[in-house]
């Protein structure tokens, strides 16, 4: 069986019509790779069309502050992958002029591009027989060919790859890299797909040996950590709070959130008035406090779930400069504290 040709052929019958399909500029397609990391195309795909519409253009993107790109990327998560873009757009504007890399070997020095992005852009792009390799790239090929090697293995990573590389179509690679990708969204899906409907139904591996729900093999990741934020929302009677910058390395770095204090055990009513972190940061204020949360929300991260409380601060005055509360949506922040943003009725 001629796996690649039937697989494009079925590609050309059921793919979807995005718009990064419609182009092989370089531009789009990054920013369709980048964007769609991590992330659903019904998800991804509003973000794209907003970030195509406010930066047409690598060079209206490099122009753009970091603060409007985080604040666009907000809601979308893995803020990195925002903070590598405006990065790399810049880099490509001042050290190529715009022109992005044509081959595989220098789109992946660039900041925030991997094996699958610099494989995707460089075969969609132009032409290179650079074979992607992604989740769903993952499952089609190990239960096709019913490999039980695990995927995020170092000997899986390799042996996937190397088998990819083996099957792209080197006439027409960018269709291909397209066709196993669709194949695996919307086909060879993670939870119930329908085989009896699929081109290769007559030589699957994984459905002929009863394999379909346990392919791909995947080792267990690392214990999932959970910490306690409290937000302080210190608010004052001419309606203006503080509102901080994240400046360390970590997933929220240059986003804004409230004051934040991180405690061992989730904090209740008694235990938040002799905390020494509490009473530490709010000595000499005159305050009265309420929760706005009984129950932690809780904010779950691939590595760690964020146990979470707001507790609201009413002063007279702030101990610092602050901002307005009616400017709080203009500053980018993570998605727990934009939807706390959002529901809470700030007009106390």
């Amino acid at each position: 069986m001629n796996f690649t040709k039937i697989l494009t052929n079925w590609y050309s019958v059921n793919k979807r019509d995005f718009p990064w399909r419609n182009t092989k500029e370089p531009y789009f397609i990054w920013l369709s790779e980048i964007i769609l990391q991590q992330t659903q195309i019904k998800q991804g795909l509003p973000y794209y069309e907003t970030f195509v519409s406010k930066f047409p253009t690598v060079f209206h993107l490099a122009a753009a502050q970091e603060g409007d790109v985080l604040k666009l990327w907000q809601g979308l998560g893995y803020y990195s992958r925002a903070r590598n873009l405006h990065f790399t757009a810049k880099h490509i504007v001042k050290e190529f002029n715009g022109i992005f890399p044509n081959n595989y070997k220098d789109l992946i020095k660039l900041k925030g591009i991997g094996d699958y992005t610099a494989s995707a852009v460089a075969s969609i792009c132009f032409d290179e027989s650079a074979a992607v390799v992604d989740g769903n790239v993952y499952r089609a090929l190990s239960r096709y060919f019913g490999i039980k090697t695990p995927i995020n293995s170092t000997d899986g990573i390799k042996e996937f790859k190397s088998l990819a590389t083996t099957l792209i179509d080197r006439k027409n690679p960018g269709d291909y890299n397209q066709a196993i990708m669709e194949f695996g969204a919307i086909q060879c899906k993670p939870q119930n797909p329908d085989c009896q409907i699929c081109p290769f139904n007559d030589s699957c591996v994984a459905l002929q040996k009863g394999l379909v729900n346990t392919l791909p093999v995947k080792l267990k990741k690392t214990k999932v950590s959970n910490k306690y934020f409290n937000f302080l929302v210190l608010i004052s009677s001419d309606k203006q709070t503080l509102f901080e910058k994240r400046t360390k390395q970590g997933i929220w770095q240059n986003l804004y959130q409230f004051p934040l204090v991180e405690t061992k055990t989730s904090l209740d009513q008694s235990k938040f008035k002799t905390h020494p972190l509490i009473t530490d940061y709010l000595q000499d204020i005159a305050y009265e406090h309420s929760l706005y949360n009984e129950m932690d929300i809780v904010h779950k991260l691939s590595h760690q779930h964020l146990h979470t409380k707001f507790w609201i601060i009413e002063v007279d005055q702030l101990p610092e400069k602050g901002v307005s509360i009616s400017e709080l949506i203009k500053f980018p922040t993570s998605i727990l504290i934009s939807n706390f943003i959002d529901e809470f009725n700030f007009t106390i």
